[in-house]
């Protein structure tokens, strides 16, 4: 398994950005693709945005389609999310999360490893 540690997160206002970092070891991302999921209070936790191990094709859910970016640099094994035009209702708990096994598109119950969280708050 591997183990993450994200940062990055705080409080900004509306309209502000934050880049969050997902740090990584005990063994390499490079075949895995690595995805960042958000939990609000009193919310499900949701997939925000994911990117494959293959030619880092990329996936985000509608509501941050063209806000945030999903990048990850396999020679630092980290893993990023930039999040520009921040909105109040982005603000939830982030986690970074990993599969254990090597699939292009890794359904929400494969990611078996995560991180403990930033918390992204946005004030209105």
């Amino acid at each position: 398994q591997v183990q993450l540690v994200e940062s990055g997160g705080g409080l900004v206002q509306a309209g502000g950005s934050l880049r969050l970092s997902c740090a990584a070891s005990g063994r390499t991302i490079s075949r895995y693709t690595m995805g960042w999921f958000r939990q609000a209070p009193g919310k499900e936790r949701e997939l925000v945005a994911a990117i494959s191990w293959l030619r880092g094709n990329t996936h985000y859910t509608d509501s941050v389609k063209g806000r945030f970016t999903i990048s990850r640099d396999d020679a630092k094994n980290t893993v990023y999310l930039q999040m520009n035009s921040l909105k109040p209702e982005d603000t939830a708990l982030y986690y970074c999360a990993a599969p254990r096994q090597s699939t292009l598109w890794p359904s929400t119950y494969d990611y078996e490893d995560w991180g403990q969280g930033t918390q992204v708050t946005v004030s209105s």
